[in-house]
This record gives structure tokens, C-alpha cells and sequence, in this order.
């Protein structure tokens, strides 16, 4: 088993084990951790959910939604912690398979709210267009729909997460360089170089939450578009 396959493993669990605490106890007065994890899923199903699909259908799918984007915090989040040092979603195969799933969520949706001919209608030809036109725009629609949607939520992920981990990465070996190989005057540089990992630390968590923010909540607006009929 690689260190990748082991990152992921271990914060999959750690999110189960979170999601299995807050469950089993759960208070009428909340403590810290039951406030600061009931916040963030409020946080989904008020400013993702219900702000992108309405109050109806952001209940129906705000588990799926919240799933994402828990599912995405906590690989993000293995990037900054001791030991992992990677995160999970800094190779392709964990972003790639978050978009699958995102696209395969949007169709299913689209075809569950409105039937498998009228999603296809929707997504496909666009209203009060002369027919003529949709010999151009039809394919032009298909690939931007159902494939070039998917392919643009795998890349963001993905791009920011490995630039992240480089830039985290380059300061901490210029650290240990600095500080263990360099001679004289120059072990001075390893303070700033340190300096850079902390602000940089700092940076990724941020980076950490609003990519999985920004994953969800497009996510939230693709099946927005694939539940209502243009």
C-alpha cells in the first residue's frame, strides 16, 4: 500500500469516525466539536444547498452535497498534517473519481426530476433556437455538458491542490537545507524559509476549505441545472 492510498484511508476513517461521534453524541447542549461540526452542515445546507437549488430540492439532495464536501475537506486537510503530509485529492485519482460522481449525481438528478427524454431535451437543445441552428449547437452543447463539465471540476481540484503541496513542499526542504546544509551567515535564510511553511500551512488550510467549498457548490449548481428545464 502506498503513502497516497494510505493518506486517503486514514482520512476516510477519520471523517467516518467523526461523522459515527456526532451521531451517537450528539447533545441538546452542544460542546465545541459538536458546535464546530454542526455549523459546517449548516453551513452546506444553507449557503450551498438551499441558496443554489431552493429550500424543496435543496433538502432532497443536501446529503449528497454535504457528502462532497466533507468527503473533499478532509482529503484536502491531509496535506497539512504531520506524518500524511500529502493530500489526498493531490493526485488524479481521487479528484477524478469526485467528479464522476458529481456528474454521475447531476444526470441522475436530471432524470429523476424530469424524465430521461425531457433532461436530455434540456441539456441538449436549447429553447427558441432556429432548428437549424441545433446541428451546431447540439454537439457543441453535448461535449460542454457531459464532458467538459466533469473534466473542469477533476482539473481545479486537482491544479490546486499540487500547487499547494509544491509550494508547502519547496519551503520545508529550503528549511532543512538552510538550517542542516548551509555554512555561516547562511542558516539565517532557514528562519524565513520557516517562516514561508507556517504562512504557507496557514494558506493551505484556507485552500483546503474553499476548494471543497467551491467543489460542492458547483456541484449543487450542476444539478440545479439538470432538475429544471431551460
Amino acid at each position: 500500500m502506498n503513502a497516497v492510498t494510505t493518506n486517503r484511508l486514514v482520512m476516510l476513517v477519520a471523517f467516518v469516525v467523526c461523522a459515527l461521534l456526532y451521531v451517537t453524541r450528539a447533545k441538546v447542549v452542544p460542546g465545541r466539536a459538536q458546535t464546530v461540526f454542526e455549523s459546517a452542515l449548516l453551513f452546506c445546507r444553507e449557503s450551498i444547498a438551499e441558496q443554489i437549488l431552493g429550500r424543496t430540492m435543496g433538502r432532497k439532495y443536501e446529503k449528497h452535497i454535504m457528502s462532497i464536501f466533507f468527503l473533499v475537506l478532509f482529503m484536502n486537510l491531509a496535506g497539512i498534517i504531520p506524518g500524511l503530509n500529502l493530500a489526498g485529492t493531490a493526485l488524479p485519482g481521487m479528484p477524478l473519481l469526485l467528479a464522476v460522481f458529481s456528474w454521475l449525481l447531476f444526470i441522475w438528478a436530471g432524470i429523476r426530476e424530469q424524465g430521461g427524454l425531457k433532461f436530455l431535451k434540456s441539456q441538449l437543445f436549447p429553447p427558441n433556437v432556429p432548428w437549424v441552428l441545433y446541428i451546431l449547437l447540439t454537439p457543441i452543447e453535448f461535449v460542454s455538458t457531459f464532458i467538459v463539465r466533469p473534466f473542469t471540476l477533476f482539473v481545479r481540484l486537482l491544479a490546486n491542490m499540487v500547487s499547494g503541496h509544491f509550494l508547502l513542499t519547496l519551503t520545508l526542504v529550503g528549511t532543512n537545507f538552510f538550517v542542516f546544509s548551509a555554512l555561516g551567515a547562511m542558516k539565517g535564510f532557514g528562519l524565513l524559509t520557516l517562516a514561508a511553511a507556517l504562512a504557507f500551512t496557514l494558506f493551505e488550510m484556507l485552500v483546503a476549505f474553499l476548494q471543497a467549498y467551491i467543489f460542492a457548490i458547483l456541484t449543487a449548481v450542476y444539478i440545479n441545472l439538470s432538475v429544471h428545464a431551460h
